[in-house]
């Protein structure tokens, strides 16, 4: 059915009504006294004003609408009973004007055509029923459902708008996150610098001083370049001390370094044409060092794997901390496969989750997706042990 007749269905089923039961008017008012010019005329101008009211809306509609109750008052004053029922059309099309109202009042023109029933003419009662079932349909049922679709199709907008937003927020928040780990990663490399050059270099400087010392020294005083040399034996012991501490002291964090990781491997995925994500949820806090590894070790060869044989345009990597567990999962939309064959890649990624009694799970259905559920608690005593 052409767009344009779906739409309007109602109207042209309105009109046709209007013009059989005109029709029908004039046949019945010839049987009884003949159709005079006027009376052909004046149903002319009421068809033609009900149709022309259709091509306006609000209160052009009803100020046309309401210009044509001269003309059937003067239709129904020259051919009486002949044209009651276009104006049961009338009375329905002035309820129609007005969606609010209560759809008992279609009813209400029933009332007017029970006199029929006392001569014997059921014809109007029944096309009265009708139109009221038909107005009801289309005003209550149809047209509620419509708005019912406007409304859904409106929410469904508004709920893609908003995921939309959460999105790009999420999206920035993690280049806002990837940047501080960057910045602090190299604050804390500039700070160490700094400190190595501090230490380290008066240590060395006064090192090379005494050894020069020494070696002017060597051959007219043996002993005192002997306590010089072990005295710069000495420093140099300290000073390495002090830089082992040091570097345990201001080396980066691992999780900053991780997750740095996980969205450096995104952006390598985007710059190689395919979306990768990184979603995080919970406190990162709770990962120790070595669950950090396994997780990443894990992460890249799933990347890995997808980028080599899936076929896939999108890369989820979804990391999720609870209380006493951490759930990871990496998923591809890519082609999947039928059966799960054990290479290297992964019995590593096995033999890593086990190893700190976790599992791991693939999926193969959509895409190909790898989950590793790794235990919190169990770990950090390990650690603690």
């Amino acid at each position: 059915m052409n767009e344009h007749v779906r739409e309007n269905y109602f109207v042209f089923i309105r009109l046709a009504l209007l013009i059989i039961f005109s029709v029908y008017g004039i046949i019945d008012e010839a049987k009884q006294t003949g159709v005079s010019f006027v009376m052909l005329l004046l149903v002319s101008f009421y068809i033609g004003l009900m149709s022309v009211k259709e091509l306006y809306s609000g209160n052009k509609k009803k100020i046309i609408f309401f210009s044509a109750i001269p003309i059937y008052l003067t239709l129904l004053y020259i051919g009486k009973d002949s044209f009651m029922l276009p104006g049961m059309f009338f009375l329905y099309e002035a309820l129609s004007l007005y969606p609010d109202i209560s759809f008992k009042w279609y009813f209400l023109p029933f009332v007017f055509v029970l006199s029929d029933l006392s001569n014997g003419l059921i014809l109007r009662p029944i096309a009265v029923i009708m139109m009221a079932f038909l107005y009801i349909q289309h005003n209550y049922v149809v047209d509620g459902y419509k708005k019912r679709m406007l409304e859904d199709v409106l929410n469904e907008h508004y709920l893609k708008k908003s995921m939309r937003e959460k999105e790009y927020k999420a999206k920035e928040e993690m280049k806002r996150n990837m940047l501080i780990s960057e910045n602090h990663i190299l604050e804390e490399r500039a700070a160490l610098s700094q400190t190595l050059h501090d230490k380290l270099g008066h240590n060395i400087n006064g090192s090379v001083y005494q050894l020069e010392a020494a070696k002017v020294i060597m051959d007219k005083d043996t002993d005192k370049a002997k306590s010089m040399l072990q005295a710069v034996i000495d420093q140099l012991r300290t000073g390495m001390d002090e830089i082992r501490a040091i570097l345990r002291k201001e080396r980066p964090k691992k999780k900053e370094l991780a997750m740095l990781q996980l969205f450096k491997l995104c952006e390598d995925c985007n710059s190689k044409g395919i979306k990768a994500e990184l979603f995080t949820e919970g406190d990162s806090s709770k990962i120790t060092d070595n669950l950090w590894e396994i997780i990443l070790d894990n992460v890249f060869e799933a990347v890995s794997n997808s980028m080599k044989y899936s076929k896939c345009q999108n890369i989820n990597i979804n990391l999720i901390i609870l209380n006493k567990m951490i759930r990871c999962s990496i998923s591809d939309d890519g082609i999947g496969c039928k059966e799960i064959v054990d290479g290297m890649g992964i019995s590593g990624m096995r033999q890593r989750v086990r190893s700190v009694n976790g599992s791991l799970y693939f999926e193969t259905e959509a895409g190909f997706t790898v989950t590793m559920i790794l235990p919190i608690n169990d770990e950090a005593a390990k650690e603690r042990d």
